[in-house]
C-alpha cells in the first residue's frame, strides 16, 4: 500500500503501447469496515480480494498475449500474504482451500516487479493521498504487511523478479528515473535482480 504499484502499471503500459490490468481496491464493500473492526471482517474481506484477483487475472486467458503487453499492478498470490496476517487459524485453513484451487487455474507472469520500500515511507505516502479506508491503518499492521511481502519475495522463484527500492526513486515526478527503470525492466531475462536507483549510483 501506497509503494507505487498503480502509478508504474499505468506508465509501463502507456510507455510499451499496451493495456493496464488494475484493480480498483475501493470496489470492497467489506473493507472500511475491515479496518474499523478487522476481526469481525476479515474472512469477508480476504475471500472477496482473493475472487476478484481471480476474476481479473483470468480475464489475461482473453487477452491476444502475443500482439499486447498488459501490465497489472498486482499479483495474485499477493492475496494469500494479507489472509495470512488478517485471518484466524481456522478461517486460513478454509482460505487456502479455495486458494489453492484457483492457483491452479493461474498462469505464472512473464516478469514480476517487486516494489520494495521503507514502512515509514509508506506511511507517509497513506497519510498524503488521504484515502477514507486507509485512515484506521496504524504503523504496525503496515510493517507487519511490509515484513512479509519482503518475506515472500525473498524466496520467489515462479517468474524474473526485479526487485526496486522504491524509497529511494520517485518515476512519477522524475522522467530520467522513470527512463532508467524502464530501461532495466526491458533488459531482464531471468532469475532475481535489484535496481539501484539513478540517485544512488553516484
Amino acid at each position: 500500500m501506497g509503494v507505487g504499484k498503480t502509478s508504474l502499471a499505468t506508465m509501463l503500459s502507456e510507455k510499451m503501447g499496451g493495456q493496464a490490468l488494475l484493480e480498483d481496491v475501493e470496489e470492497n464493500p467489506f473493507l472500511l469496515n475491515f479496518y474499523q473492526n478487522p476481526r469481525k471482517y476479515a474472512f469477508q474481506t480476504q475471500v472477496f480480494f482473493l475472487l476478484r484477483r481471480y476474476n481479473l487475472t483470468a480475464e489475461l486467458a482473453q487477452i491476444d498475449l502475443f500482439s499486447r503487453v498488459t501490465v497489472s499492478d498486482f499479483l495474485f498470490d499477493k492475496d494469500r500474504i494479507f489472509a495470512r496476517i488478517n485471518l484466524e487459524d481456522e478461517e486460513y485453513w478454509l482460505y487456502e482451500q479455495l486458494f489453492q484451487i484457483l492457483r491452479k487455474r493461474i498462469m505464472p507472469p512473464d516478469l514480476v516487479i517487486f516494489l520494495q520500500a521503507k514502512t515509514d515511507v509508506l506511511v507517509d505516502r497513506i497519510r498524503r493521498r488521504n484515502k477514507k479506508y486507509e485512515r484506521a491503518i496504524s504503523h504496525k499492521y503496515l510493517d507487519r504487511i511490509n515484513q512479509a511481502f519482503n518475506e515472500f519475495f525473498f524466496h520467489y522463484t515462479d517468474s524474473p523478479l526485479l526487485v526496486v527500492n522504491a524509497s529511494e526513486i520517485d518515476f512519477v515526478r522524475n522522467p530520467g528515473e522513470f527512463e532508467d527503470l524502464m530501461a532495466h525492466i526491458q533488459a531482464m531475462k531471468s532469475g532475481t535482480q535489484y535496481y539501484v536507483p539513478m540517485s544512488r549510483k553516484k
